[in-house]
């Protein structure tokens, strides 16, 4: 009995020390999601959505390119499939990184734990917990999602809240932040990767390419960014396959 005692203590201890190194390792994460979001709450609000539906999609969902082409699409009035579709294909990467996170994880974790964790992985927290040496727990897992996802739902309700405050001529003008901000993510990476580059050239080739050109004139903006980003996408995997990526880097 004792030396279950102890096996449990030990147990306990663990728990609390992969919890707070999750913690201590999302604090960069957190602090990087808070201005993002605050765009995101800036950006929805200015559009016509109520400050509640805002911090509500936030606090329902982890994913700041799909929620802002998500959001930008119900402001456009695009139907229930368009919608639905893109914030699909989007977010489908968030599937590839639960199965591949599900290989490093410690034996005995229930479903209804898994399912936990899969919400707050993002392409940060896959990161971190990818780069760790030993099995991933579940009180790990925890700990690196809980801060960003405090700083992602604060971050939209910040900005939510700020932007009613703010004079109609400012809100109108902070429509700017959101490129400014999708700019500042993928330059830094296009200029580390061949890959990233050509994706996001061709990306916006095609984009301008469907919207300008007559022909296609009938393609709603929603259906042109996931046209946009399976064609790109699947140029970038035929000719930069994974080795070259890794390669390149």
């Amino acid at each position: 009995m004792e030396l279950n005692k102890k096996e449990i203590l030990t147990d306990e201890n663990q728990s609390k020390y992969d919890f707070i190194d999750g913690i201590k390792k999302s604090i960069p994460i957190a602090l990087g999601y808070f201005p993002v979001s605050f765009t995101f709450g800036l950006m929805a609000v200015n559009g016509g959505i109520p400050v509640w539906i805002v911090i509500l999609i936030s606090m329902t969902n982890l994913t700041s390119a799909g929620q802002f082409a998500g959001t930008n699409l119900i402001i456009a009035g695009a139907g229930y499939v368009e919608i639905t579709v893109t914030t699909f294909v989007i977010n489908i990467r968030y599937m590839l990184m639960s199965l591949s996170l599900s290989q490093k994880l410690v034996r005995g974790i229930s479903n209804a734990k898994r399912w936990i964790m899969s919400f707050g992985i993002t392409d940060e927290t896959f990161t971190v917990a990818a780069m760790q040496k030993n099995d991933i727990t579940f009180s790990f897992m925890v700990g690196l999602e809980i801060l960003p996802y405090l700083g992602w739902a604060l971050g939209t309700a910040s900005g939510a809240i700020v932007c009613t405050l703010l004079p109609e001529t400012l809100q109108n003008s902070m429509g700017i932040a959101l490129y400014a901000m999708f700019i500042a993510l993928v330059i830094p990476a296009a200029k580390k990767s061949k890959a990233a580059l050509l994706v996001t050239a061709c990306a916006i080739c095609i984009s301008s390419l469907i919207k300008w050109v007559p022909i296609f004139s009938f393609i709603s903006s929603g259906w042109r960014i996931i046209i946009a980003t399976v064609i790109a996408c699947t140029l970038g995997a035929k000719i930069f396959p994974m080795e070259d990526v890794e390669d390149d880097r």
